[in-house]
């Protein structure tokens, strides 16, 4: 597999000796790394002083090439994939395992090894799938109970993949942090006519809890 990356922020920053945190981030099951959200989070991270990556799976990489949308693959043929990047990126300081909706969720199957192996200092999901669309009692997300790896999980309160009341209910490692985006969809964003915010002001939101949560998360390590 041929890893093709989008790199935003610097390898160094001028005011430090070491490098700045990398967070790799995965995409969702239906959009390619470049969509307008995967690239405003991006942004806003690196704006907030971290070095993101971001990738893409194979099947959707294929799809540039005029393959036809067939669904993903199943997570025993994606968590490999995310293993390979990991290995391609070569990262020289603290790295983070990060991704949208399915590409969260293929991150935190890999994370708790990664982690157990000092290979990773955290992850983080944006719009954890915790099950299907009306299917609330067939959670995916037993394995969250176990974690021993920070995790940061942020999460619309409306989100049709686990809203908080789906969520509250369900067990969850006392090392998973979860951070509620309030009337956000799955997206991540709210209703403008309800909130009076946009996606835009909820992603500055999103950033700015990731940043402040990999601080905690990092200080060990410096």
């Amino acid at each position: 597999m041929t890893t093709q990356l989008l790199i935003n922020g610097a390898d160094t920053a001028p005011d430090r000796a070491t490098p700045p945190a990398t967070v790799l981030l995965a995409h969702g099951a239906g959009g390619p790394m470049d969509t307008p959200w995967m690239t405003t989070l991006a942004e806003g991270l690196a704006g907030r002083g971290m070095r993101v990556a971001r990738f893409e799976f194979a099947y959707m990489a294929a799809r540039r090439g005029g393959a036809s949308k067939r669904p993903p693959p199943k997570a025993a043929l994606l968590c490999p994939e995310y293993l390979s990047v990991i290995e391609a990126l070569k990262c020289s300081g603290p790295l983070i395992i990060a991704g949208k909706s399915m590409g969260g969720r293929i991150a935190s199957l890999i994370a708790q090894d990664l982690f157990t192996r000092q290979q990773i200092a955290g992850l983080v999901c944006l719009g954890f799938p915790f099950h299907a669309p009306g299917k609330a009692m067939s959670t995916r997300a037993a394995h969250l109970a176990h974690l021993t790896c920070p995790t940061l999980v942020c999460q619309g309160t409306r989100d049709r993949f686990g809203t908080r009341g789906d969520v509250e209910g369900q067990p969850l490692s006392r090392h998973v942090r979860m951070h509620w985006v309030e009337d956000g969809d799955h997206d991540l964003k709210p209703r403008k006519r309800v909130t009076g915010r946009s996606q835009d002001d909820t992603l500055s939101e999103v950033c700015e809890t990731i940043a402040a949560w990999a601080q905690d998360v990092l200080v060990p390590t410096r």
